[in-house]
């Protein structure tokens, strides 16, 4: 099998690589990067290491794919993965839209001349800001959780958001153009028999995470305690309540691979896949953990509200459980132990990835 993955020095798509050869060491990867994140030329070696063939281009640019062929499957992992890309100052409207959108198209249309399948791994940011800010909260264990004895919208519950929650704008340039690329997708598999797959992740976490305030919280939070570097819990009354689930990518391959293998029409196209409740936990939560695990180190409060940060979000996966018999394996306390070893093993990784 010969699978082509874009992004494929960025975080998720070095892990599903290795992830992938682990678990099949037959199959043929290769894939492409632009190397705009910083951190990411150092995954390099160790997939040349294994084999993999990688290209430097950019999926915006239709020309850099012309010359690919005879794959298998494609796996969309390149995107602009911050809620505040092109609104920060910092970042260009116009490339959120292009690196996520654009480079979807041209990969698309790349898997239309290929005959190949196509996986995008899309976002839990398509569901809609205004309702999930506007879910009713309580405070349980320096968590926010959903206060179910309120009126509750359309695809929330307990264990999280189901595909069924509203994906009515706003939502941000990151996740409009992530649901902007799953219609695209799924009308190219429709018009032109590309089998098509769309699953909506939750946070990914895992070590060698290029972690920064607004992205890869997870390991941005692990290696600035770590470092006694400046912290802050902005928004919510600066208490650090707001809370996410979090998935480790390598926990993504068996599904994957059942996906690869499928021929039939009868799975539902768009699935979510996240760490779930028992997998989640709030940035306060995250710090104590860090606490008992470097030492004590005061993080700031900053009750300024933060545009398009929600207090919860956590993904329901009952669906992808029910239909592909798939849940997380890996716990949040072994990602975070995890990143923990490799943030001590790398001093310099902040400095690294964000450059």
């Amino acid at each position: 099998m010969k699978i082509f993955i874009s992004g494929i020095c960025g975080f998720v798509g070095n892990c599903l690589s290795h992830a992938l050869l682990d678990d099949d060491a037959t199959i043929e990867l290769l894939g492409i990067d632009n190397f705009s994140r910083s951190g990411s030329h150092v995954n390099i070696e160790p997939l040349r290491g294994r084999g993999v063939k990688l290209l430097h281009g950019d999926v915006r640019c239709s020309s850099d794919l012309e010359f690919i062929t005879d794959l298998d499957w494609i796996i969309d992992a390149a995107a602009n993965p911050s809620v505040l890309a092109g609104v920060d100052g910092v970042t260009s409207s116009r490339q959120v839209v292009e690196n996520n959108l654009y480079g979807t198209i041209n990969l698309l249309e790349l898997a239309k001349r290929s005959r190949a399948g196509f996986i995008l791994l899309s976002t839990s940011r398509v569901y809609s800001l205004k309702q999930l800010a506007g879910l009713p909260m309580t405070v349980e264990r320096a968590a926010f959780q959903l206060n179910q004895s309120l009126p509750l919208p359309v695809g929330v519950g307990i264990e999280g958001v189901t595909e069924q929650f509203s994906t009515d704008p706003p939502l941000s340039l990151y996740g409009c153009s992530k649901i902007a690329s799953e219609v695209l997708a799924l009308e190219y598999e429709q018009a032109f028999a590309i089998p098509t797959w769309i699953n909506r992740c939750g946070v990914l976490a895992g070590a060698g995470q290029f972690g920064r305030p607004d992205q890869g919280i997870f390991a941005y939070w692990v290696n600035a305690y770590l470092r006694r570097a400046k912290l802050r819990y902005i928004g919510f009354g600066g208490s650090g309540h707001q809370t996410r689930d979090c998935l480790h990518p390598r926990d993504l391959v068996p599904l994957l691979r059942q996906q690869m293998s499928y021929s039939g029409n009868d799975k539902p196209r768009i699935m979510n896949f996240g760490g779930g409740a028992s997998n989640s936990m709030s940035l306060a939560q995250l710090s104590e953990w860090c606490g008992q695990r470097f030492g004590a180190h005061v993080v700031e409060h900053d009750a300024g509200a933060r545009q398009f940060d929600v207090p919860w979000l956590i993904l329901d996966c009952h669906l992808a459980h029910d239909t592909w018999s798939w849940r997380p394996i890996t716990t949040i306390q072994s990602i975070l132990e995890e990143i923990a070893q490799h943030a001590e093993a790398h001093p310099k990784w902040l400095e690294l990835s964000s450059a």
